[in-house]
């Protein structure tokens, strides 16, 4: 049998030496760039305890205060006293200020959303838009909630193109019973208004298929008549 690189006399010694040099040339580039890299780890430290302080320390003080501070405007969007909600009375913050104070927080992004939709209700579609785009909840049942009132806000303001993009993200979780269905329908509506009456009959039949037990659907074999399509 042939000798491996195991059993040749003299290789552990070859083999030894090898690594020796591996090691030196490893301890070389670590005293080379010691400073460096002893740096970066000491930066890396400070970030990730910097991190954890203002999490702690900072953040979630500010969470709780902002949790209680939207309290009172909640009641009052609740009560659909939406210019107090928005606004504030004498002794509490409504949702722009609430927004401003504790800026970075998940309250002032939740904010966002309810002065989107304060504005809506008022009339002032532009500002609608502007809080509803700037809210963030990917992912969450709310996040498809916002899409359709954007489409709501969009299509008052005559961009029937934005509320279609919008409704149509709205309408995304194929999951839920409740908003889809809706949206759904102010799809099919707002192709209608746009002349594209092939795409309304396809959301519309989407509507009547994937929902049939939703309020929205008794309508859609009304709809596709009105467009010429008769089952």
């Amino acid at each position: 049998m042939a000798n491996t690189a195991r059993n040749k006399p003299g290789t552990e010694k070859v083999v030894a030496a090898e690594e020796s040099k591996a090691l030196e040339r490893i301890q070389t580039a670590y005293e080379t760039n010691k400073k460096r890299i002893n740096t970066v780890i000491t930066v890396v430290g400070v970030l990730i305890v910097g991190f954890f302080v203002y999490q702690k320390f900072y953040l979630a003080p500010r969470e709780n205060k902002a949790a209680t501070a939207i309290a009172y405007a909640q009641r009052y969007f609740e009560r659909d006293s939406v210019e107090k909600a928005l606004n504030g009375d004498q002794q509490h913050k409504g949702f722009l200020k609430i927004m401003k104070t504790y800026s970075g927080t998940k309250t002032a992004n939740m904010c966002n959303y309810y002065a989107g939709i304060c504005y809506l209700q008022m009339g002032d579609f532009k500002n609608a838009v502007k809080y509803l785009e700037d809210f963030d909840a990917k992912g969450t049942t709310l996040q498809y909630v916002a899409y359709g009132a954007l489409g709501d806000a969009y299509m008052e303001m005559k961009n029937t193109k934005k509320g279609i993009d919008n409704y149509n993200k709205a309408t995304e979780n194929k999951e839920d019973k409740v908003f889809t269905p809706i949206y759904l329908q102010r799809i099919g509506i707002a192709y209608e208004m746009n002349n594209q009456p092939e795409d309304a009959k396809k959301i519309y039949k989407r509507l009547r298929d994937d929902y049939p037990q939703s309020q929205q659907a008794r309508d859609v074999e009304k709809y596709l008549a009105r467009l010429g399509e008769i089952e």
